[in-house]
């Protein structure tokens, strides 16, 4: 049954693999969005280009969903180089590393999702291999114990990370290129949304693709999200077209509304309003008063509440915005009555 189970989430998780890569951008020229990190890129990409060289360390850092990945393979495409993707959880031992590392031809691309979650110990062995194309591990313990030195082909290390103060300065100074992917525009959106349903041969309308657009909180992969469920819903309940009305039908089947704001969302402002007339309030109460995970709700809602103005941090704590208080419907309350 295990085995069974595992086969099938397996196989969940490479259709879902499959599925955006299907609609990822092979060019910076198809890439939406992102214009001054894109243009650094292109810098880079043809100075290298022209020298004949490798290119040089990149850092891509920003919340999830908004690209990070799909530039390391357009910079793959860009330079015709190979791509090999890992993550920082993965990469526990100076081993894991050296077989990364050895492994590769020149100039190839080594993409490290996460890399803040490397190890201390496993990062210090990525600073000889940037700099130097080199690293030296330990073979035996003890008295047998001896240092090797390995040579590695030369190569770019792309990093990205949704958090950038985890990395250690020492790491993040050996990245040439340092740039920040930030929320993408409702135009940026909408191009993203009519592209992806081009390729998924999905009909939609101006309106439709608006409607995806302003409810996917800025975020790429929350709008390619939206789009598959929106396609099963225009294909049973409205004629196979992605209209507004069939998208706002479906999206409100989700429980996302026209701010973009999910049910986990509204959760956490009402219970601001209601609970703690507004705020002040820590993020630690927030979480126990909905029943989620603070990091969850602090890496993953709080940074498009805040964004869009219906939050603010101060010192004390999580304060609601007069915005806040227009959506949740109690425009006029004061704080304290919403106390009672």
């Amino acid at each position: 049954m295990e085995k069974g189970t595992d086969y099938l989430q397996n196989a969940l998780e490479r259709r879902e693999e499959d599925f955006e890569a299907s609609l990822r951008p092979s060019g910076f020229d198809a890439f939406a969005g992102q214009p001054k990190t894109v243009e650094r890129l292109r810098v880079m990409v043809g100075a290298a280009r022209k020298r004949g060289d490798v290119l040089n360390h990149i850092l891509l850092h920003g919340p999830p969903g908004l690209g990070k990945t799909t530039l390391a393979f357009i910079l793959g495409n860009e330079m015709g180089a190979q791509v090999r993707v890992t993550s920082g959880p993965v990469i526990e031992k100076a081993s894991d590393l050296a077989g990364l590392l050895t492994n590769l031809q020149e100039g190839d691309i080594l993409f490290i999702d996460e890399i803040h979650r490397i190890s201390r110990a496993v990062e210090e062995f990525l600073y000889s291999a940037m700099e130097d194309f080199r690293i030296d591990i330990m073979i035996d313990q003890g008295p047998n114990a001896r240092s090797v030195r390995l040579n590695v082909p030369r190569f770019t290390l792309i990093g990205a990370t949704t958090r950038t103060g985890l990395l250690t300065s020492p790491l993040r100074s050996r990245f040439t290129l340092q740039t920040r992917l930030d929320y993408y525009s409702r135009a940026d959106l909408i191009s993203i949304v009519r592209r992806s349903c081009d390729l998924l041969g999905v009909a939609i309308d101006k309106s439709g693709a608006d409607e995806i657009a302003r409810r996917s909180r800025g975020t790429p992969r929350i709008a390619n999200n939206l789009i598959r469920f929106v396609r099963d819903f225009a294909e049973e309940r409205a004629g196979g077209k992605i209209t507004r009305d069939a998208a706002v039908s479906a999206l409100e089947l989700l429980e996302i509304d026209e701010n973009g704001l999910d049910e986990m969302d509204k959760r956490m402002l009402r219970v601001m309003a209601q609970n703690y007339g507004g705020g002040p309030v820590g993020i630690g109460t927030i979480a126990v008063a909905v029943n989620e995970e603070a990091d969850t709700l602090e890496e993953v809602h709080e940074p498009y509440l805040i964004q869009e103005g219906f939050v603010k941090r101060t010192p004390q704590g999580r304060v609601l915005t007069d915005k806040a208080w227009k959506v949740l419907g109690l425009d006029g309350i004061s704080r304290q009555d919403s106390l009672f």
